[in-house]
């Protein structure tokens, strides 16, 4: 939930688009400026940002690109991220399902890991990470980086500008990403292999994140 007028405003003028199915209300058309809609402007924000953090790690600077979703097969967003991993930006992906990304290519894309969590509960968040430390951008949504999501469907996404909104959303990240207990690393070979801990500390995911939440109450 929000109460920013600019999102609110939009999401009005998503809901006249798809009532009418027509991308211009009246004489204006429909432009969406904080939302990031597919079939509008969501496929251009997101390789912009892609963009923007190669260009960092071709001047040397830190790069850092973190996504979770259920699928990746977008080719166009495939070859931004092999691009991405390439030039040095530190790539990476928890995907649940399908995956159409080769990791951990020794000069090509070495830079680039990917991840998949299955446990108790279902694992359907869409989470978008540009950026590190106190730069990142983050935007949550509906779109999975599909083909289908990005070209033929209406899914939206946002920034989360609420600072502590956003900071447990990188918090929820990391902790996913320290899952030892569930996770399983995709290789070169396509195929998984269980992600290991440290001195046989034991960290599932989905725990911490209960405990997380629960300790905030």
């Amino acid at each position: 939930m929000t109460s920013n007028m600019a999102i609110i405003n939009e999401l009005q003028l998503l809901f006249a688009f798809l009532e009418k199915g027509r991308n211009e209300i009246g004489d204006v058309k429909i432009r969406f400026n904080e939302l990031l809609v597919s079939q509008f402007n969501m496929t251009a924000e997101f390789e912009k940002r892609i963009g923007i953090e190669i260009q960092k790690a071709k001047l040397g600077n830190p790069a850092r690109i973190r996504i979770k979703v259920n699928n990746l097969e977008e080719p166009g967003i495939i070859h931004l991220l092999y691009k991405a991993g390439k030039a040095g930006v530190q790539v990476e992906l928890i995907v649940r399902s399908v995956c159409c990304i080769v990791p951990g290519i020794k000069s090509m894309n070495e830079h680039i890991t990917v991840r998949r969590i299955v446990d108790r509960f279902l694992e359907h968040t869409r989470l978008f990470i540009f950026g590190t430390d106190e730069e990142a951008l983050v935007f949550i949504g509906s779109a999975d980086l599909m083909t289908r999501n990005l070209y033929h469907r209406i899914e939206v996404c946002f920034p989360v500008r609420d600072t502590a909104c956003r900071k447990e959303l990188l918090d929820y990240f990391d902790m996913q990403w320290s899952d030892n207990n569930k996770a399983v690393q995709l290789l070169p070979d396509n195929q998984y292999a269980a992600v290991t801990g440290e001195n046989g500390h034991t960290v599932n995911a989905q725990q911490s994140i209960y405990q997380y939440l629960k300790d905030k109450v």
